[in-house]
Parts: C-alpha cells; structure tokens; sequence
C-alpha cells in the first residue's frame, strides 16, 4: 500500500468549527437557550462528520496535511493526519456530540449559572483537543495543549465556590507550570539538538544519537517530557486530578474521557513513538522504566480508590489507575502492546464517561454523591445503574465488554516483551478494579434503601437527556467488544507505522 500525502484544509475546518459555535454561542447569550445550545449541538455533528470524511483516507494508507504558517526553520504550525491522530479525534468529537446533550440535560435540570460560559469553554476545549490530535509536530502539539488548560480551567471553577476556586487553582497551577517548567524545556532541547519539531515515525531522535547527541542527554529530555505532560496524570503529579472534581458532572466526563486526560496521554504516545522512537527507548532502557513506573501508578491509584467512599473520588483514582494502562502498553515497545495502549484510548472513553454520566444523573436525581448511599439505587433508577453496571465491567476487563480488548492485547504485549511482572501487574490491578466497582454494583442492586419507608418520596431517574447519553455510551461500551474493527484496523496502522509489523 503506497502511502500519499493530501494537501487539504479539513484538518482545520475540524477544529474551527467549534471556535465559531463558541462566537455565536457568545453572541446568543441568555436570550435564547435553545439557540444557544442548538450552535453546540450543530458544531459537534458538524466537526464529527468533518473528522469522519478523513476516515477513509486515512484508511487507504495516506496523510492529511494542511499548513498554516512557518514560525522558523523546523517549526511549523501545521496539522497532520495519520492513523493515530484520526483514531483519537473520531473518538473524541463522537463523545462530544453526545455530551452535549448530557450537558443540556444537566445544566438545565440543576439550574446551574453562567451557562453561556460553560458551553463557550466546552466548544473551546474540544477545537483545541482535535488540535491536539491532528498536530504534526511538537510547536503545534504544545500551543494547543495550553489552549486546553486554559480553557478549562473557568469549567473547573464553574460553581465559584471558596472549594472550587481552591480547586481551580490547584488544577491550573499543575497543568500550566509543570508543563512550562518540563514540557517547554524539553521541546527546546529537542529542537536543539534535531533542529525540526516534526513528527516521525522512527523517532526523530533516532537519527541524531550519533551526531554528538549523548545518552545523558536523551534520558534527562525524556524525562523532563514525562514530568511535563502532567494531563496523563502519572504519580506523583496527579493530585490535581482529584481535586478538580469539584467541577460539574459533565466538565469531569470531559476531563476524563474526552479531552484532558486523555489529551495527555496521547502526548505520551507521540512523544515516545514519534519524538524517541521504540528503538532508541529500547537501547536506552527507558521503555522499561516507564512500563515500571507507569505500574506504580496503577497499582497505588487502584489501591486509594478503594478507600473513597465520595463516588467522583473513587471514580477519578481508578482515571489515574486506567490512564497508566495506555502509558504501560506503549511504554512495552511491543506490536500487541502499542496496539493495546490505542485501544484503551477509546475503550476506556466509553467506559469512563458512563461511569460520570451515571455519577451526574444520580446526583441531579438525588443529590446523592457517597458511595455509601447508594443503597437500593439500582431499583430506583434501573437505566442509570444498568448503564454504570456496564461501564464498570469494561474498566474491569471483563467481556463481553470492550474493555477486555485492551488488557488482553496488554498482556500479550507484556508476553512478548518478555516482562512476567507485568502480567502480574494487570492482573492485580483487575482484581482492585472489580474490588472498588462491584461493591457499589451490589449495595445498588441487591441492598434495601436505608431510608425507604412508604412516605419516602420515590426517586426517578434523571432527564431523558442524561439517560439517553449515558445508555448510549454503555451501549457502545458493549458494542466495541463485537464490532472494534474500525478502531483495531486504525491501532494496527499505528503499530505497523513505528514497528513494520503489520
């Protein structure tokens, strides 16, 4: 299959289109909320099927670029397409169009304020994570990694309370210095050494180790980009995460799943396929320390998740926990493991923000947010908990759901690297995942309510808005494990790119 490259000005079409919603977002205002949220609703089926025009192409082997202006030699704002950057966009502007309408739901059924606002920083977000994803070099990349923590910080602090404001700060602090602390020192020592920030799949260090470049100096870099993409939550700069919990349900789905995190990890991926290549780390070692490292996180986030009886806490430990398996299986080196790591990408999406939906329809329907309430819950709101019930056992890794897909692909990437002890690591944390999640599965379904008598008022389930959008994203969860071949056709492209092993 030859590949080609396309010239052509979709990639920015895909990420203007929700900068314009967020201009005639603004320009609605409160005078009509259903204009208002018809722009955001419009721009994210718009900016999907932008994003899935480029699908087939992509498909047939070739690349989408389209340049908007050269800073300096090396350093271009400039989008490129590939078979990486069309997987994580499709996944994230299809979840955008269905938070949407979850968010429409739950702004409107808790009354919240500055609804303008959130929805402005919501299509701000989800322009500049497609910025992310379709990003053809390290310039770009990190311009659009800042848009995004600055544009949702104001949905962090979105309730404006002394709590908020505290959290707020704390996630900003994080996310912006050490990302100019680590991130931008590493991206000027890269450009140093290899004169270009671009993209390759070889690595482009792989081609200047022997011009001077010393192993010192490739190890500290590497590092230093590490501890600077502090999106992909790795210990210790993870505490952030937790905090910014304080935000509204629909903003931790878009942390979790769609945007941030996610966003961040993704870095992760580019910077050790794309920037150090699987041959470099390999020769160096550091493909190892990082699966280690990245174990150390699962393990211990897993462990603090089981100890948080706030429902939103112990679904964000368990991000923590999850976010590392997509680090782990890139960080392996291996074909099963680079395609797992992928696959997580999306799998673990699915399955996450059910787990938020769900998290947010039970509070708008009862203000409830313990673990240690939701005694009964299953009976009250049978969709909502049948939804969380889904989305828990693919963060498990149990079929038929798809999050089985990744661990199985991870742990054959563990095979074939040769490292028993993370096999064992995946099956520990499988085990701490079904401790933190079948619990709440069974006080919600099989405990009586402690506070139900005949005068208590009988609880419903959250708008049809919110049910509809989380047993969609359930339903897709399951629909994964039986039809994944788009995603796993596109996780093979990516794997064959950086390893010649189709």
């Amino acid at each position: 299959m030859e590949t080609a490259v396309i010239y052509s000005i979709k990639p920015l079409l895909a990420i203007s289109v929700s900068l314009i919603a967020g201009l005639l977002i603004f320009l609605t205002g409160e005078r009509s909320r259903n204009l208002r949220e018809s722009w955001t609703i419009l721009a994210s089926v718009i900016k999907f099927t932008i994003i899935a025009s480029m699908v087939p192409s992509i498909l047939a082997g070739n690349v989408i670029e389209y340049t908007i202006i050269s800073i300096a030699p090396g350093m271009l704002l400039q989008f490129r397409v590939d078979a990486l950057g069309i997987f994580f966009a499709i996944t994230a502007s299809f979840l955008w169009i269905i938070t949407s309408f979850y968010s429409i739901g739950y702004v409107r059924a808790m009354k919240e304020h500055a609804q303008t606002r959130y929805f402005i920083c919501f299509a701000i977000a989800l322009s500049a994570t497609i910025g992310v994803a379709f990003s053809a070099n390290l310039f770009t990349t990190f311009l659009f990694y800042e848009i995004i923590t600055l544009s949702t910080y104001p949905l962090v602090a979105h309730k404006e309370t002394p709590e908020a404001m505290k959290g707020a700060r704390k996630y900003v602090t994080y996310l912006l210095g050490t990302s100019i602390a680590f991130q931008l020192f590493a991206i000027f020592l890269t450009y140093s050494a290899a004169g270009t920030l671009d993209y390759s799949y070889a690595g482009i260090f792989n081609s200047v180790r022997g011009n001077g470049v010393s192993d010192t100096f490739l190890i500290v870099t590497f590092i230093l980009f590490m501890a600077g993409i502090t999106k992909a939550g790795m210990m210790p700069f993870h505490s952030w995460l937790p905090a910014a919990m304080v935000a509204p349900t629909p903003v931790s789905a878009l942390l979790h799943a769609v945007a941030v995190v996610k966003t961040g990890v993704f870095v992760v991926v580019k910077v050790v396929l794309h920037i150090f290549g699987i041959n470099l780390l390999s020769q160096l070692g550091l493909g190892t320390a990082l699966a280690y490292f990245a174990s150390f996180t699962i393990i211990v986030a897993s462990t603090i998740a089981l100890r948080q009886d706030n429902l939103k806490a112990r679904l964000a430990y368990s991000t923590v926990s999850q976010l590392s398996y997509i680090i782990l299986g890139v960080a392996l080196l291996t074909p099963s493991g680079i395609t797992g790591s992928v696959m997580h990408i999306v799998l673990h999406a699915f399955g996450k923000i059910s787990l938020f939906f769900a998290a947010g329809a039970i509070y708008v329907a009862t203000h409830k947010t313990k673990v240690s309430e939701l005694d009964g819950i299953g009976k009250q709101m049978p969709f909502t908990m049948a939804a969380f019930t889904l989305g828990a056992i693919s963060m498990i890794g149990l079929p038929p759901l798809g999050g089985f897909l990744s661990k199985w692909f991870l742990g054959i990437g563990a095979i074939e690297a040769g490292q028993i002890p993370i096999i064992i690591v995946i099956a520990t944390s499988t085990i701490l995942n079904a401790c933190y999640f079948l619990p709440i599965i069974y006080r919600a379904f099989f405990k009586e309510a402690a506070d139900s008598t005949d005068k208590t008022p009988s609880i419903k389930e959250a708008p049809p808005l919110m049910v509809g959008a989380l047993v969609l994203t359930a339903s897709g969860a399951v629909a994964l494990f039986f039809k994944p071949s788009l995603f796993l056709d596109l996780a093979r492209m990516v794997t064959a790119s950086v390893t010649g092993v189709n």
